[in-house]
């Protein structure tokens, strides 16, 4: 099995212990991030979607239109743009890549989020309404002729897409949520399943369910892992930056008028990252839950702390429960993404080639 790295290129320079500052899109940071992925040896870039931000695809054209060959992770919240228009803007987008997008389904576990686009639907709903627009996605993408749906949300008469994705069937389906009301979507529609950076005994049972669900369609999905490695020349040392990144996150909270999380999150992924933070700080070997229990587990906020051997290693126990895919940003976003590409990358992939020569090894 592969392995994947996914970074993160946001608008302008900013983390839980960074302030934003510079414009909303500073396009220099946007253009080093870029290329710093591209030249770190990342496979993909996660562009982020929010209520107030600059605009993902857009986002996304440009930082491909500056780099050769990394891919790119474009965040798409379905039900603000029709499914039809989406997925022909999406397959127009890959074909002048050359095949280097996909999508991440975010359907929206904050009522409060939503509402500031408009929409006013509460989770069950805009799950249901996900199922169906990434049918219609689908068939927009692959079929060879008109086509009719007809269902509770979408009703579409002779759609039809003349552009068809660069990649074949059609690009990648990241998918993320982990109610009881995503899962069941996940199982029928993702290409891989995008978890946080649980215990590894969460991620074994969110798998085991997600697996479960895409058997009843026939199909099997992939998996993804969000975290946030700290990594130093000695394990002391790393331990210590994680220390000061949790003081540096209560400061940076404080100025803002931020309190320590002290409320239940909406969206089941943060509640299960709390339920890990619960158990203290340092779990499994050296998954890090210091920020997460500091913001309420707002958004990715788990880590991994050690050397860069050490998280290598980490990294590979979740690689032997399934995972394929890691998606790690830093807390100093772009020097963290460059130090990634240069110690921690080639270390998992070297990990991870071993492993997978140990069969043909045994059997010679």
């Amino acid at each position: 099995m592969p392995v994947e790295f996914i970074g993160f290129i946001g608008s302008q320079h900013s983390s839980e212990i960074h302030p934003p500052s510079g414009p909303v899109l500073d396009i220099d940071y946007v253009e080093a991030s870029a290329r710093a992925h591209d030249e770190g040896g990342f496979d993909r870039a996660l562009i982020a979607f929010h209520s107030t931000g600059p605009e993902s695809q857009h986002l996304a054209a440009y930082a491909a239109s500056i780099t050769s060959r990394l891919g790119f992770m474009i965040a798409h919240r379905p039900g603000f743009t029709a499914p039809t228009v989406a997925a022909r803007q999406l397959a127009t987008l890959d074909q002048l890549t050359g095949g280097r997008i996909a999508v991440h389904i975010i359907t929206g576990g904050s009522d409060d989020e939503m509402a500031k686009d408009g929409d006013r639907t509460t989770k069950d709903v805009r799950y249901a309404r996900t199922d169906e627009y990434l049918d219609i996605v689908r068939r927009e993408w692959t079929s060879a002729a008109p086509f009719d749906y007809d269902g509770r949300f979408y009703q579409v008469k002779g759609g039809f897409g003349a552009i068809k994705p660069f990649q074949s069937p059609h690009l990648p389906i990241y998918f993320g949520g982990s109610s009881d009301e995503a899962i069941p979507v996940a199982g029928k529609h993702a290409d891989i399943y995008a978890l946080w950076g649980e215990t590894q005994a969460q991620v074994r049972d969110t798998i085991a369910r997600v697996r479960v669900a895409a058997a009843r369609h026939g199909r099997t999905v992939r998996f993804s892992l969000s975290l946030r490695p700290v990594i130093a020349e000695t394990e002391e040392a790393a331990w210590a930056r994680a220390d000061d990144i949790v003081e540096r996150t209560k400061a940076v909270r404080a100025k803002a008028g931020l309190k320590v999380a002290d409320h239940t999150p909406p969206n089941a992924g943060s509640q299960r990252l709390l339920q890990a933070a619960a158990q203290g700080t340092r779990l499994d070997k050296r998954l890090w839950t210091g920020v997460a229990a500091v913001t309420g587990a707002s958004g990715n906020s788990t880590g991994l702390v050690g050397t860069p051997e050490q998280v290598a290693e980490a990294l590979l126990d979740y690689w032997d429960l399934g995972v394929s895919t890691f998606l790690i940003r830093g807390f100093d976003p772009l020097e963290d993404a460059i130090a990634y590409g240069r110690d921690l990358i080639p270390l998992v992939r070297e990990l991870v080639a071993r492993r997978e020569a140990e069969p043909v090894r045994a059997a010679g």
